[in-house]
């Protein structure tokens, strides 16, 4: 059950739908997950942790929270995978309407199949960034192409995909896959951020797989793999492309809550808040190469 509280216990003032440049959407779904069941309660363990960071960023001195974030009512459709996957899009495309700052907070990853469609339908000349342990790029998985295992597939085919710490794939995803523009855990090299950076288009969504950080730092997500992504490294990548390229949203998933291990997601708690507090610090100087 998602939590009725304001986003990290911020004041009222600041939570307003007409006034809120943020809205952040949860969805509680776990339909297609083959693995340790638990995505769906990644919302709520999200939200917790929230309520117990500090809101002052060191990095960028900033209280980003008054820019006003609004918590959205759950998305909470589970009827099929396709019948998720049209809400989520539905719900998305209706706060972009608005001129919101869209986030959202799974559940598995299949959820990004309708968030990343409502961006693309929005923004011209999309690219997507992929922080991910797999590759989410079967065409259809289990008699459902809405599945997470297909999370990416539509992405690959109607966006500018970039995939970063993949390090688990099946043998059929590499028809699918653009290898120049993968950037596996095993192989990453000095300069991989810039050359990443430069494959983008202006505009970028992205999207957090949980499991794409190593589990020795994040270990409760459903399919943990080895050899996955430090917190600094990732920040590093994120900052910079907050800094050169117009990021219009993103979505994290994958959270799977252990119980009595809350690293895991006060982790996610401030990942999610760091990236709103690199999105209102530069965004007025992504251009400025000095940054």
């Amino acid at each position: 059950m998602i939590s009725k509280k304001n986003y990290a216990g911020i004041p009222d003032k600041y939570t307003r739908l007409d006034t809120a440049e943020v809205v952040l959407i949860p969805v509680p779904y776990d339909g297609t997950s083959t693995w340790q069941k638990g995505a769906d309660k990644g919302p709520d363990a999200f939200l917790e942790a929230s309520e117990n960071m500090e809101l002052f960023d060191i990095e960028t001195r900033t209280e980003v929270y008054k820019k006003g974030i609004y918590l959205a009512p759950a998305v909470t459709e589970n009827t099929s995978p396709e019948k998720m996957a049209d809400a989520v899009h539905k719900t998305t495309k209706n706060y972009l309407k608005q001129g919101k700052f869209v986030t959202l907070f799974g559940g598995e990853h299949s959820i990004s199949i309708g968030s990343i469609k409502a961006f693309q339908e929005t923004f011209e000349d999309l690219s997507v960034v992929q922080l991910d342990a797999h590759a989410d790029l079967r065409p259809s998985y289990e008699g459902s192409t809405c599945n997470h295992a297909c999370a990416m597939y539509e992405a690959s085919k109607n966006t500018n995909l970039i995939q970063v710490g993949i390090r688990s794939m099946d043998a059929e995803e590499l028809q699918y896959m653009d290898e120049n523009q993968t950037y596996f855990a095993h192989e990453l090299y000095e300069d991989w951020m810039d050359d990443a950076i430069g494959q983008m288009t202006q505009n970028v969504f992205i999207t957090i797989d949980l499991d794409a950080f190593d589990p020795a730092i994040l270990p409760a997500t459903g399919t943990p793999e080895p050899g996955g992504l430090l917190w600094y490294e990732t920040l590093d990548f994120l900052k910079l492309i907050f800094k050169k390229k117009n990021v219009v949203g993103f979505d994290i998933v994958e959270l799977c809550p252990i119980e009595n291990e809350k690293s895991s997601n006060f982790l996610a708690a401030k990942l999610y808040y760091k990236m709103l507090s690199y999105k209102f610090k530069y965004q007025n100087h992504r251009n400025n190469d000095d940054n």
